[in-house]
């Protein structure tokens, strides 16, 4: 479990736990809202289908006390920087600081590892809720890929905010 002390809004604790036996369905299910679909998957269930099959991302499950309430993911790209995907918090969550609450908890705990000197994760740019955490949280735009903005944070600037 990792876990930063943080809480959403409604003062539960945010943490981050591995998928296992018991969880990987809550996590599976785990859906945005409609109309956040353009962006991401419409389930948790395709990235965790990533991280089992491609072994280059390793998922997590955002839980809200004891309740499953969305999907992280983090990996490490052959340039050694760590990556943040696939957040997906259940809409029916949203709004209440848990994407932020998970968001934070993994960029301290990657930040802490030793290789570790940057972070960074992509978005759609017409996702405007998604740009303005990230921004809020110090990322800063480097390239775009795709269709997507890439956005990059020093781990020293995570240790020194956490």
């Amino acid at each position: 479990m990792m876990s930063s002390g943080l809480s959403d809004r409604a003062g539960r604790r945010i943490a981050l736990h591995e998928v296992h036996d018991e969880n990987w369905r809550a996590v599976a299910d785990v859906a945005p809202l409609d109309d956040q679909r353009r962006y991401v998957a419409p389930s948790a269930a395709r990235y965790l289908l990533l991280s089992m099959r491609e072994e280059v991302w390793n998922s997590l499950a955002v839980c809200a006390d004891d309740t499953v309430v969305g999907h992280i993911m983090w990996g490490r790209d052959g340039d050694g920087s760590y990556w943040i995907g696939g957040m997906l918090i259940d809409g029916a969550e949203q709004g209440r600081g848990v994407g932020r609450a998970a968001v934070r908890t993994l960029l301290a705990w990657l930040a802490d590892r030793e290789d570790c000197r940057v972070l960074r994760l992509s978005y759609h740019p017409d996702n405007e809720v998604a740009g303005r955490l990230y921004t809020s949280l110090g990322f800063r735009p480097t390239a775009v890929e795709g269709d997507e903005i890439v956005v990059e944070l020093s781990a020293s600037a995570v240790t020194a905010t956490t």
